[in-house]
């Protein structure tokens, strides 16, 4: 029961076999169905099931899944051998960042799996070990009669396992040097570039291509552009991944967001007929602006046949209409009035005028999130005179250095002394804090006194930026959502509480507007589960009843990490100059992830230059498609629950 392919007809320009799912989710579940059907298959004829598996964000769904059958639906695991593709080196089995505590956690710890037949390469060996270790590890995989599936991911440079750009088609199990952007991709992980291990031990790419079936997975905004490039593009040694195009049964699993950058759902139109929806129409003449660089209202009918659209004009008409019904769309997405505006005429502006003021809930994942993504708004929701709360959801406290945990330590410590507290209890305290980073190994997990500065560090600096904004610290809350109280990048799954609390406040509250953060980017995966946690909490007050909720609009915006497409766009905020300064300042009041954030990712530009530098982009955009020039604009797309 294999997962099968989208129709050939939609994949004319893909070489390598693909399958799009709503979500990942879903695609997850897929996954784990066609792994539990193979071992199932293989039981009932007395053989085994060999499988190859991957770790990082992206399979854990699908080991989730897995567990959950075997618990619920009696799926054994007995008769199952695996072979993990790769492990840092060097790296004890026990650490946190341990591809063998990884499996562990996710998988082996949960499932009668026989201990004997799981195969991790081992970071604990000499470096003289290693090349004897890893033509064991060849001969194993051989002995049992070679893997039936191997799972994989990609990364950003497009490897699969730890194969860098450059990897031999032919090369095997083996040691590797790991590349600068893989490093600072696992950076976060470690706490710091300059903890993640140099080097891994990592199936190669010969052997990973003996694989029977090959499922490579990927997830999000952030690995659409390596997808396309792998599935569309020749094979060179520059994308490892590339090399799958040459194997006979591979499959890429794909949700929407990694999918956006394939021909055919970009732009389909270059395949073949497609169905000109709305949404299509407005992102082709978007796109075709773009390719012969006019603005819209300067586009004719040869630039519409001669960029494989000729089938538009067919469908809606010739250019002039087209381009006045696109110009006219967005031009209405444009407002200063992001809350809408009182005793105007509502029916083409992208917010309601009624009810004036709104009570809003701005959803923050992390304690910066809302006035790095939304500063602009922010501010214009508050001075327009709407009641706007921000819900912190989690503290953010893995991001603060520990010489900031120090410095607030000693100062409490002092200003005891010098309002003449009794500061022995205090002193008692920093010392224990001191210890304990003093004897702090890398990686290591904080001691909850440290988690707990570090918490009201980033809480002290949320209430600034609320005051930068014009609200009162009362209408900041700290949801302290459990998933994340883990002190490591790796989090808990969502829980009821996590829903509970987002439900609770947004029932005490009643707004007429939510904002929450839809950048699925985010390299640590907070974002996809507090933007999760809302969706969830609302659908739930929806079939409550709660008749609040039929007069709320859930508007998503974008973080540091992406922005919204201009096609995708439906409420755009313009900000003044004076407005990018008054948001900077917002941000600046985050003092601990100022001039050196703790998980910068591979962009090395501040926080604050990412936001100008984006929402600047978005409204050159606008200016080049004809619409009125602004400083800066900020960008918005409705969730229709």
């Amino acid at each position: 029961m294999q997962i099968q392919p989208d129709p050939q007809e939609l994949r004319r320009k893909e070489r390598i076999p693909t399958r799009i799912f709503a979500s990942s989710v879903e695609a997850s579940l897929a996954v784990a169905q066609e792994i539990a059907h193979l071992i199932r298959e293989k039981a009932k004829i007395g053989k085994n099931a060999v499988l190859g598996l991957a770790t990082g964000s992206t399979p854990t769904r699908v080991y989730a899944e897995l567990v959950r059958m075997h618990k619920e639906e009696g799926l054994s695991f007995r008769n199952v051998i695996t072979f993990n593709l790769d492990e840092y080196f060097p790296m004890e089995p026990d650490a946190l960042q341990s591809y063998v505590r990884f499996m562990n956690e996710h998988l082996f710890d949960h499932v009668d799996i026989l201990r004997e037949n799981v195969h991790i390469p081992d970071g604990r060996l000499a470096p003289s070990q290693v090349p004897a270790f890893c033509e064991y590890y060849e001969k194993e995989i051989e002995r049992v009669g070679g893997i039936d599936i191997q799972i994989l991911g990609i990364g950003r440079t497009g490897h699969i396992g730890f194969n860098e750009p450059g990897s031999a088609a032919d090369s095997r199990t083996r040691m590797v040097t790991l590349d600068r952007i893989t490093r600072l991709d696992a950076a976060s992980d470690f706490f710091s570039e300059d903890n993640v291990p140099r080097r891994a031990i990592t199936m190669g790419i010969a052997t990973i291509m003996s694989a029977r079936r090959i499922i490579l997975m990927a997830w999000g905004e952030g690995k659409a552009r390596i997808i396309q490039r792998t599935v569309e593009h020749e094979v060179t040694d520059a994308v490892p991944a590339t090399f799958l195009q040459r194997h006979f049964n591979t499959l890429f699993v794909l949700d929407d967001a990694a999918a956006a950058e394939l021909t055919r759902v970009k732009t389909p139109w270059l395949i073949g007929p497609c169905e000109w929806t709305e949404q299509r129409v407005r992102s082709a003449v978007v796109w075709l602006c773009q390719q012969v660089k006019k603005p819209i209202l300067k586009l004719s009918d040869e630039d519409y046949n001669e960029h494989g659209m000729g089938d538009l004009l067919t469908a809606r008409g010739t250019a002039y209409d087209i381009n006045i019904h696109v110009f006219n769309q967005l031009q209405r997405t444009i407002t200063g009035w992001p809350g809408g505006k009182p005793n105007a005429d509502d029916s083409h502006r992208p917010e309601r005028a009624k009810p004036f003021p709104k009570r809003v809930v701005i959803f923050s994942p992390h304690p910066d999130d809302d006035v790095i993504s939304m500063g602009g708004t922010f501010i214009r929701l508050a001075d327009q005179g709407h009641e706007v709360h921000v819900a912190y959801q989690t503290s953010g406290n893995i991001a603060v250095f520990d010489d900031d945990a120090i410095r607030f330590a000693d100062f409490v410590v002092e200003m005891n002394k010098h309002l003449g507290f009794n500061t022995k209890e205090s002193e008692k305290f920093y010392k224990k804090v001191l210890d304990f980073l003093h004897k702090k190994k890398p990686g290591q997990v904080d001691s909850p006194e440290v988690q707990q500065i570090k918490a009201l560090i980033r809480q002290g600096e949320a209430k600034a930026g609320c005051r930068a904004c014009g609200i009162p610290d009362s209408n900041a809350h700290f949801l302290n959502m459990p998933f994340y109280q883990t002190g490591t990048i790796k989090k808990n799954p969502l829980g009821e509480e996590d829903i509970k609390l987002v439900m609770d406040l947004l029932n005490k509250i009643k707004p007429h507007q939510i904002y929450a953060a839809g950048d699925l980017s985010d390299p640590h995966g907070t974002h996809r589960v507090c933007l999760a946690a809302i969706m969830e909490a609302v659908k739930r007050i929806k079939a409550s009843n709660a008749r609040w909720i039929n007069d709320c609009w859930v508007w998503l915006y974008r973080g540091a990490w992406q922005e919204w497409g201009i096609d995708q766009i439906e409420m755009a905020v313009p900000l003044s100059p004076q407005e990018v300064m008054r948001k900077r300042k917002a941000i600046f009041k985050h003092q601990s992830q100022k001039d050196a954030a703790m998980f910068p990712g591979a962009d090395k530009r501040e926080f604050w230059q990412r936001a100008e530098d984006r929402n600047r982009a978005t409204a050159e955009l606008y200016d080049a498609l004809g619409l009125a020039e602004y400083e800066a604009i900020e960008g918005f797309v409705r969730w229709h629950f």
